[in-house]
Formats: structure tokens, C-alpha cells, sequence
């Protein structure tokens, strides 16, 4: 292992929280919604369902966290920037 890899970078949490859940659930939603729209030649299907539902699936993920369901900022690291002798 190089000098480069002595200190991997911890990541603790990988998306895998409720917020993150829920944001992707509504999202896959409004994309399979928006799929079927498209399929079948529903435009107002297309814009109230899936791109609706993909913005839903956003704000909701973002106000989840900001509830505290999403993951927490990590502290930065002072020790990040030396360079190991």
C-alpha cells in the first residue's frame, strides 16, 4: 500500500438513511410513472406524475434530513492536509 492510501477516507453512512430511502423510493416512483405516461401518450400523466414525483421525491428527501432522518456532516479533519514524513 503507497503512502497515499495509509489514511483511507471513512464514509460512515453511504446515502443509507430514511430520507435518502424515501427520496429514492418517490423518485423511482415518478421515473416508472413518467415511463408509462410516455408508453402510452399521456402528457399531462407525464408532467403531473413523473416529473411531479421527482420533484416531490426531492424536496421530500431534503426536508427529511433536514428533520434530522438524513445523515449527519461529518467534522473536517485537520490532519487531512499533512503530508506523512
Amino acid at each position: 500500500m503507497s503512502a497515499d492510501h495509509a489514511h483511507p477516507e471513512e464514509h460512515d453512512s453511504h446515502g443509507q438513511t430514511p430520507a435518502a430511502w424515501t427520496a429514492v423510493a418517490i423518485i423511482l416512483f415518478g421515473v416508472l410513472l413518467g415511463s408509462i405516461a410516455i408508453l402510452i401518450n399521456s402528457w399531462p400523466l407525464f408532467y403531473i406524475g413523473g416529473v411531479g414525483g421527482v420533484i416531490l421525491g426531492a424536496v421530500v428527501g431534503k426536508v427529511m434530513g433536514l428533520m434530522g432522518y438524513g445523515a449527519h456532516p461529518r467534522a473536517a479533519h485537520t490532519d487531512d492536509a499533512q503530508v506523512d514524513a
